[in-house]
């Protein structure tokens, strides 16, 4: 299978998207934090860096639980468009 390259608008938005997550987790440890989401360390590493920059939805949903974030404000804070 051939991955179509993403654009520089998506790259960026999975930027955007790790570092309002890596802010919300503010002092919790990745270990801790990856835990409660149900994904590993290194998983949310690379969502955080911006290396995942399309993670999966319930991925994301389970993040924005695990660091108490509403997704309406992670909407609000990841542009979509």
């Amino acid at each position: 299978m051939v991955r179509v390259p993403l654009t520089d608008a998506e790259r960026a938005r999975g930027e955007r998207l790790g570092a309002v997550l890596r802010e919300a987790r503010g002092a919790r440890s990745m270990v801790e934090v990856a835990a409660e989401a149900g994904i590993s360390v290194e998983t949310l590493r690379k969502i955080e860096t911006g290396r995942i920059p399309t993670p999966a939805f319930f991925t994301v949903v389970a993040l924005a639980d695990a660091v108490g974030l509403p997704l309406e404000a992670l909407r609000g804070a990841v542009p979509t468009g």
